[in-house]
């Protein structure tokens, strides 16, 4: 114990200044929305990273294309409007739903209320079989005497 506390002591004495010191960085509102926007958009050359993140010269071209729109004073819609002229929607690092992508967001959902009225149907169908093959068999009492009789001789 003596030699644990003048370790936890030396710890808190360390780690206890960093908060303290720490500095608040205002940072700069056109920098701020630099950053909003190249992290919705994709890297051309990258696989699925965004502009802000990635290291391509291309993504650094493109980064720099957004700083000095957003500099110049233009609105955000008309910036990615602009990227979305040349790159069409694979720019965007989350799709739309519009036009085609409609189709894309909504056939999950189609297919399971498909795969559902499928199932359904099947089950339904089985049931009708089940019913159907669950009638009585008329039994024959010399065959029931002849089971019995050899159920008692496997059991001797």
């Amino acid at each position: 114990m003596r030699l644990f506390s003048p370790l936890l002591l030396l710890a808190w004495l360390l780690v206890m200044p960093g908060p303290a010191l720490a500095e608040l960085r205002n940072e700069d509102p056109t920098e701020a929305m630099v950053r909003h926007i190249a992290k919705d958009l994709r890297c051309a050359v990258c696989q699925n990273q965004s502009v802000y993140e990635s290291n391509s010269d291309l993504a650094k071209d493109m980064l720099n294309v957004i700083r000095t729109k957003v500099a110049a004073g233009e609105q955000e819609t008309a910036i990615r409007d602009y990227f979305f002229q040349r790159y069409g929607d694979y720019i965007y690092l989350e799709p739309t739903t519009q036009g085609m992508n409609t189709l894309l967001w909504s056939a999950p959902f189609i297919g399971l209320g498909i795969g559902g009225l499928a199932l359904w149907l099947a089950m339904r169908q089985w049931r009708k079989r089940t019913r159907e093959n669950t009638q009585p068999v008329p039994t024959n009492t010399a065959m029931q005497e002849r089971i019995q009789k050899e159920l008692d001789q496997v059991h001797l």
